[in-house]
């Protein structure tokens, strides 16, 4: 996600940095990002901050980036399943394709996504490894 300004990008920066996400008060469910309604039909949640690690529960890889990942000509993407939470979407790193098995244990680690050369800011998020690396 592009942001028009760092203060824009500052605002995310507890559920984008964090893994910072919600659980509803009424049936515990959990939710990343944050949500304000729940299934259960609650509006009352909690914050929480989700350890990082989960299985890998599919994935695949991008061979056509957007526009600001130009300069990773091709790229993983998976579906987390979270140890303590919800299924999330994130880019893979510092694995091959053809090493990444359905199931396998993973770590969050804080890595740069891109640059806007434009103006200067470096972009920086959350990506998933294998949680042995």
């Amino acid at each position: 996600m592009m942001y028009k300004s760092p203060i824009q990008g500052w605002r995310q920066y507890q559920s984008r940095y964090c893994l910072q996400g919600v659980v509803c008060k009424s049936c515990k469910k959990p939710f990343y990002p944050q949500k304000y309604l729940c299934s259960c039909g609650s509006t009352e949640f909690d914050e929480c901050k989700f350890k990082g690690t989960g299985t890998l529960f599919s994935f695949t890889n991008i061979t056509s980036p957007s526009a600001e990942l130009k300069d990773a000509p091709t790229y993983c993407i998976g579906l987390i399943k979270l140890d303590d939470g919800p299924m999330i979407m994130a880019q893979l790193a510092d694995v091959k394709i053809e090493d990444l098995k359905i199931g396998m244990p993973l770590k969050s680690v804080f890595r740069k996504f891109y640059s806007n050369n434009d103006d200067g800011i470096v972009e920086y998020g959350l990506k998933f490894v294998p949680k042995d690396f």
